[in-house]
């Protein structure tokens, strides 16, 4: 997330398109945002266009192609400092075919109707499968994708969760007028076990649950994480043969309890974490590696 950070700082204040792919929750929209708060554009307005069941004639009125009420409306929303095109994967074949004609390319003489707007894009999709599908103009994917900012899933880059979680525990106590939480240790590791389907928004949504009705465990329910001391009595029982087997389980899982304390009690502070349990910050990382390791072996 820091190098797509760094890649937006690098191109925002550019006049380049940008597409941005990610699963639904990953923050697309953050992103696009972050572009245009970037950009040279920012002082310009940021126009949102939902391209979900729009007809062709409320789309050409949006990017400026046709007047709505009058022909000033339409000639300052062409003129807008960003167009945001919303999951644009949902245009119909008529309406991709009118923002084709309204975006320029190299080769575009100045005309009427032009956008000179910054565009950003989202998407949900695979834009490369919908083209092979025929469900996406290739000419309009290769105007809108001069830069192409991949977010990934939640689920490949679990070392952020307990950092969201404490800037989404510090934003919706203020909002809500409630006592901050600091949450158990059981809590972080049933958030770090599950996969989370609905990603940022779906992690979102579960701190604000236990912020405002102060119950941990009907959102660990909710989830359907199965917790980790059950799992390990699980895997126990199945191999209750093999004392060393169980006795390396065990020890295992007092040293995961151990540190994801320690992380607790420090907020998530590796460097602090570390010098607590008295073992090097090469360690500390290494072991949580294998932390994160056993709990997608377990899944």
């Amino acid at each position: 997330m820091q190098s797509l950070e760094s890649v937006v700082a690098e191109i925002a204040p550019t006049n380049i398109p940008v597409l941005v792919v990610g699963e639904s929750g990953t923050g697309k929209q953050m992103f696009a945002r972050l572009v245009h708060r970037l950009s040279r554009r920012s002082r310009e307005p940021l126009l949102k266009i939902g391209c979900a069941s729009l007809s062709p004639m409320s789309f050409s009125a949006q990017i400026g192609l046709a007047p709505q009420g009058n022909s000033t409306t339409a000639s300052t929303q062409s003129g807008a400092g960003t167009f945001f095109f919303d999951e644009i994967n949902e245009l119909d074949a008529a309406c991709q075919r009118l923002l084709l004609y309204a975006l320029p390319d190299r080769d575009t003489a100045p005309r009427p109707g032009l956008i000179t707007a910054r565009v950003i894009s989202t998407t949900t999709r695979n834009l490369d499968e919908e083209m092979c599908a025929g469900r996406f103009r290739r000419e309009l994917y290769y105007r809108i994708n001069g830069l192409c900012l991949r977010l990934p899933p939640l689920r490949e880059r679990k070392e952020d969760i307990a950092l969201l979680v404490e800037f989404f525990l510090t934003r919706h106590a203020a909002d809500l007028g409630r006592p901050r939480p600091s949450l158990s240790p059981r809590t972080l590791r049933a958030f770090l076990d599950h996969s989370w389907p609905g990603n940022i928004r779906e992690l979102e949504n579960a701190v604000i649950k236990i912020v405002a009705l102060g119950d941990e465990q009907l959102t660990i329910a909710e989830l359907g994480v199965t917790p980790p001391e059950t799992r390990m009595a699980e895997a126990v029982e199945v191999h209750v043969h093999s004392l060393k087997a169980t006795a390396r389980a065990a020890s295992r899982g007092a040293e995961r309890e151990l540190i994801l304390k320690t992380l607790a009690r420090t907020r998530w502070n590796r460097k602090r974490a570390a010098q607590e349990l008295q073992i090097s910050y090469k360690s500390l990382l290494y072991k949580l590696k294998q932390i994160e390791l056993q709990a997608s072996e377990t899944e």
